[in-house]
């Protein structure tokens, strides 16, 4: 690589803001885009003027929606930021998110710390191997506690924390930070927003206070960096870039996670949090090498970081804006250029990238090429789909998919005329594509058009969107649980099919049986039998006929999961009428006697929920929880309040919120988020 194109690639950070929900992350990303000088006014979300939340549904509702990405530059660093969702129905925004970052800042409450969309979300980032810096925020209000919070994320987290800036006292009196590194006080000018940032020798009482938390902070370095004990054991004062540079190495390893301090509402704290950012974080060419595969041969292969490399990117995200096609690109290798042919490996067609942009929230600026690390928009892909790899015919390579997540609530769309029939299946075509999280079918003995989604919210949001974006509003059911359904216990099953259908005689004979598998690990095939010298069409019939059937269980007809059927035999015709059709009819049915036998059962989405409410409201919530059948697994003490975890079936949960709010007075918070599909024992 020549070494212009490596340091360029060098000064770049592709990082996330994430967070629970209202821990202030698109407050944080406005000032960054504000001391950046990418915007030149800063926006409010209480006010609906946030430039991340750009949707109107955003606006209005003062959450963030969908990930939106902007690009600004920190000195001579570029950051590419995605902000992401706090709200556990977007999930999957943040999972396709960290899917392709480089980075991540975690935004935590200053008063409510570690709160359940916070752990989601840090675990999710894990499982990528993704670097991070905590900011606290909101140390401004009542009752805010910096320690406490710093403790919480050794505690829930299973991080090292390492204090690089701490609060100039914390609520009302909030002051500012001081930088423990720099031996310094940090005031930000009220007068323009925090853009000036004043810097303050400590005085003789801050250096007594502070020192001892100095001190720490180099033990804390010193204990996971060699290089670095050795000049800490000497006694030596190091120079501050040699201190970043042993934190570096250790957040990049992520031993360590750095924590700053602030108010982004107050202005304070952001720019030391862009600082680490630039010192700490780590550019692409520091990015675990990332692995794919050959799509036919299976053969395991590493993507070199290279622009003059061989082209290959994954689409993360897709949009529509105004009925036209947006995909989200993250390049790791070779370069883009307008007009060029790309060959989509996982749908194995040719695309082509009509024009590229770099994004800034909800507007575009045209880019005459995306190099390697680069995160762009492109316009043209009409095929392209959340997790597709893209790349060249001469060197094709099949990067892993975004993980795909079950719907656990649905509800029947009805639409007025067949105009609007029309109109409502081309929006939701688009709103899958946009979606993975989406699921829509058509229901084959009503005919009614069923929407499922990750939650009540995710699908209010959409028939919002389908008023405003598409001028389509069909009648709506009332939202209804997403089942599922498992065997109780084992059972067998034989069926012979031979009939005429029209005037070809078809033939198959299937014996099989089913057990029950772990919770979670879904439904398998299994051929326990040999298949030298069975076609292979009859073995595909076979297969067919056994996952059709697991598409609908005799109980409830949803889809069967958590259980393992085994293929023990199969019987030819000796007359020739063996077929495909007559093997996929047989196993078929044999499916359905070995499940008559085995028994079934209904699993319902099992939600894991959280309250946290005034102490004299305990009694009140432990009550509303027992009628509702929920089971209380945790109760504990946070920020002077008590927090009651709880897991319960989601079908007892429609209008959970109004109730709490009606025996607490309205002084509750709630958090839900999907568990697993199983019995509430």
């Amino acid at each position: 690589m020549a070494k212009g194109a490596r340091a360029q690639i060098d000064r770049l950070r592709n990082i996330g803001i994430v967070a629970h929900i209202d821990a202030g992350k698109t407050t944080l990303t406005e000032r960054i885009l504000y001391y950046t000088g990418k915007i030149h006014r800063m926006g409010e979300v209480h006010d609906g003027t946030a430039t991340m939340d750009f949707m109107p549904e955003e606006q209005e509702r003062g959450i963030t929606i969908t990930s939106a990405c902007t690009s600004c530059l920190w000195g001579d660093t570029r950051i590419n930021i995605i902000d992401t969702p706090g709200h556990v129905d977007f999930t999957i925004e943040v999972e396709r998110a960290l899917r392709v970052l480089d980075g991540a800042v975690g935004v935590f409450c200053g008063v409510s710390g570690v709160e359940p969309q916070s752990e989601t979300v840090w675990r999710q980032s894990e499982h990528y191997g993704v670097p991070k810096l905590a900011f606290v925020n909101k140390l401004d209000r009542p009752g805010a506690d910096f320690d406490g919070v710093v403790d919480s994320l050794r505690e829930k987290l299973g991080v090292k924390p390492l204090v690089l800036t701490t609060p100039e006292e914390q609520g009302t009196d909030f002051a500012g930070v001081h930088d423990l590194l720099a031996r310094e006080r940090l005031i930000f000018e009220v007068e323009d927003l925090g853009a000036t940032v004043d810097r303050f020798p400590w005085s003789e009482e801050e250096a007594a206070r502070l020192e001892p938390l100095r001190d720490t902070l180099l033990e804390t370095v010193a204990e996971e960096d060699e290089e670095f004990l050795e000049a800490y054991l000497s006694g030596e004062e190091m120079p501050l870039e040699r201190i970043k540079q042993a934190i570096r190495r250790a957040c990049l390893s992520r031993r360590l996670t750095p924590v700053l301090a602030g108010s982004a509402l107050k202005n304070s704290g952001v720019q030391p949090l862009l600082d680490a950012v630039r010192d700490l974080l780590p550019s692409p060419l520091q990015a675990p090498e990332v692995q794919g595969a050959h799509p036919v041969t299976g053969e395991r292969r590493s993507v070199e970081l290279d622009p003059k490399g061989p082209l290959c990117g994954l689409v993360f995200k897709v949009s529509f804006e105004t009925g036209r096609k947006l995909v989200f690109l993250r390049l790791y290798s070779g370069r883009l250029k307008p007009g060029q042919e790309v060959y989509n490996v996982t749908r194995d067609l040719d695309e082509r990238a009509a024009r590229i942009f770099v994004m800034h929230a909800g507007r575009k600026e045209k880019l005459e090429e995306a190099l390697a690390g680069d995160i762009v928009a492109v316009a043209g892909m009409k095929h392209a789909r959340t997790g597709d790899t893209v790349a060249i015919h001469e060197s094709p390579v099949l990067l892993e998919r975004i993980s795909a997540y079950e719907p656990v609530i649905s509800l029947a769309l009805e639409p007025r005329n067949s105009e609007e029939a029309e109109k409502l299946e081309e929006a939701l075509g688009h709103f899958l594509q946009e979606d993975p999280t989406l699921v829509f079918r058509t229901d084959e003995d009503t005919g009614q058009m069923i929407l499922s989604g990750m939650g009540e919210l995710h699908l209010e949001v959409v028939l919002e969107r389908l008023r405003r974006e598409y001028k389509v509003d069909p009648r709506a059911g009332r939202p209804q649980v997403v089942y599922q359904e498992t065997v109780r216990g084992k059972g067998g099953g034989q069926a012979e099919f031979d009939r005429l259908l029209g005037e070809t005689p078809h033939h198959g004979d299937v014996s099989i049986t089913v057990e029950p598998r772990e919770r979670g690990k879904g439904a398998d095939v299994f051929f326990d039998m040999a298949l030298e010298g069975w076609p292979q069409a009859l073995v595909d019939g076979v297969r067919g006929g056994l996952e059709d059937g697991l598409l609908s269980g005799p109980q409830t007809g949803y889809p069967l999961t958590d259980l393992r059927v085994r293929v023990r035999g199969m019987r030819r015709d000796e007359h020739g009428k063996s077929s495909e059709v007559g093997f996929r009819m047989a196993a078929s049915q044999a499916l359905r006697r070995a499940l008559e036998e085995a028994g079934t059962r209904r699993l319902e989405p099992i939600m894991k929920v959280e309250v946290v409410a005034p102490e004299e409201y305990v009694g009140d919530v432990a009550g509303l929880f027992g009628a509702k059948g929920a089971k209380i697994e945790n109760m504990f003490d946070s920020g002077g309040r008590k927090v009651v975890q709880a897991y319960c079936p989601l079908s007892a949960l429609f209008g959970f919120s109004t109730e709490l709010r009606s025996a607490t007075q309205g002084r509750a918070g709630l958090m839900m988020q999907f568990a697993r599909f199983d019995v509430l024992d």
